[in-house]
């Protein structure tokens, strides 16, 4: 069986791709890659074949940060415009040969069309649960719209998002399909979710609530084995003293000052500190001896050797430290990680910080309050239910379901 894996996103939608490609591979089927650029060399280096679509993505996390200015429509509608016609550019190519694509991510607005006009299989995966419609909880904001009212009836909330999607991407989307011979879609949204997507988020940490609306897969977080060693000047800073914190925006952009704001929290608490540079370029005020700043590394590896971890709060990264067994500290940003720093603080392993600016002082707070012994116990408890057989699981399900 030959399954394209294909997300336009950054390392957090494509890290998981990759871990049901090797889980694939395990099981003797070919998994290619559609992946932006950012992806191609790491991708390849373990052994995949992968086709690379749109643009870099890592200048929009390392650029300065700056006023978040909503898009207008016109500027949103030539995005999506853009976007589609990328996808629907590269993937029937890099689907050639294909069983089924697996197509991930918000933006995988054209994936299932491809499948279609190549006449294969398609499955549609989240990596968060409120990323799909439930009367659970509200939708998360895509198109620019105000925050859903926590009040709100969620059918209805779900219902208006459905016209969102028709109105920001169909006339994009129906415009090549009816190039490629297809017919019209009227529920944008539905067409690319399905009515039985899947769910790659561990089922402790993030739960599929029913009774729902559509039957949803939860087959577990897709997680990349990492058995990297630690490099040698971090094995040393972690032997030369207690436990320290550690912080990361991954591939995100990060608040501003937000690492040298960690730095003096910590040092306020008497903690050392690891900066993680990530893709914004994360950076503290000084070169104390008590702050040593790295590059990617192995974070199954370090997270087990620290007391806690600041963060953004993705998928990826919640489920890392939530693995490792390690407290958390969630400084969410947009989209999906609001949930998961609610997760956080509702799971007691750690404290989802308050949706200002971070602070030097509101570090401190939070990290006093994730440095208890009792976070750190229940974060060790929680790490013993943390699944990391989903990858697998769900390779074995494509490979059952195309037989």
């Amino acid at each position: 069986m030959r399954v394209l894996l294909s997300t336009i996103g950054t390392r957090g939608e494509v890290q998981p791709m990759v871990a049901l490609a090797m889980a694939l591979r395990d099981l003797g089927q070919e998994a290619r890659l559609c992946v932006p650029p950012d992806f191609r060399d790491w991708a390849e280096g373990l052994g995949f074949p992968v086709v690379p679509i749109g643009p870099e993505l890592r200048p929009t996390a390392s650029a300065a940060p700056r006023a978040q200015t909503p898009p207008t429509p016109e500027q949103r509608r030539l995005m999506i415009e853009g976007t589609v016609a990328v996808q629907f550019a590269t993937i029937p190519a890099a689907a050639e040969g294909c069983d089924v694509i697996v197509a991930g991510g918000a933006m995988s607005m054209a994936a299932h069309s491809v499948a279609e006009r190549l006449r294969i299989g398609y499955v549609y995966v989240s990596y968060c649960p409120v990323t799909l419609p439930s009367p659970h909880h509200a939708p998360v904001p895509v198109w620019g719209q105000a925050p859903s009212d926590a009040a709100g009836d969620n059918r209805a909330l779900w219902a208006e998002d459905a016209r969102h999607w028709n109105d920001t991407v169909g006339a994009a989307l129906n415009a090549h399909r009816a190039a490629a011979g297809l017919a019209p879609v009227a529920d944008m949204r539905g067409h690319m979710f399905t009515d039985r997507p899947w769910l790659a988020a561990d089922p402790t940490l993030g739960p599929w609530l029913e009774p729902a609306d559509i039957d949803v897969v939860q087959t577990g977080a897709w997680i990349l084995p990492d058995r990297r060693p630690l490099p040698a000047e971090l094995e040393k800073f972690l032997d030369d003293g207690e436990p320290p914190v550690c912080v990361g925006f991954g591939s995100v952009r990060a608040p501003r000052d937000v690492a040298r704001a960690t730095v003096d929290a910590a040092r306020a608490l008497g903690r050392r500190v690891i900066v993680l540079r990530g893709w914004a370029g994360l950076a503290p005020a000084d070169d104390g001896s008590d702050c040593l700043t790295i590059d990617e590394v192995n974070q199954q590896a370090l997270f087990r050797r620290v007391a806690a971890v600041v963060h953004h709060g993705g998928a990826g990264t919640t489920t890392a430290a939530a693995l490792a067994g390690a407290p958390q500290v969630v400084v969410p940003q947009h989209y999906d990680q609001h949930y998961w720093a609610r997760r956080v603080g509702d799971l007691g392993i750690g404290i989802a910080h308050p949706s200002a600016a971070p602070t030097a002082e509101s570090l401190a707070a939070a990290l006093g309050k994730a440095l208890d012994p009792g976070v750190a116990a229940r974060a060790a408890a929680v790490a013993n239910e943390v699944r990391t057989d989903g990858a697998m699981a769900a390779a074995r399900r494509l490979i059952a379901a195309a037989g």
